[in-house]
């Protein structure tokens, strides 16, 4: 009697784990799109804004030095 005792608690003991093995293994893995942050773009600063800002300055001072050297007086 007592060997069966041993053995039915040592049954009891290993059905009690192995089912707690797969406790939560058959769900479905929820797969989440990546989350993308768009930032807007920055507008101008003004109408000279960019590479070529400086051309409009130049332009004036190049065109003033020209009228300055043309004088005939």
């Amino acid at each position: 009697m007592r060997l069966t005792k041993t053995i039915a608690a040592a049954a009891l003991v290993g059905t009690m784990t192995a089912s707690s093995a797969l406790a939560g293994g058959l769900a479905v893995e929820i797969v989440e799109p990546p989350v993308v942050v768009v930032e807007p773009e920055q507008e101008a600063r003004g109408s000279l804004a960019g590479p070529l800002g400086f051309l409009l300055p130049l332009a004036a001072v190049a065109g003033l030095v020209a009228l300055a050297a043309s004088d005939d007086s």
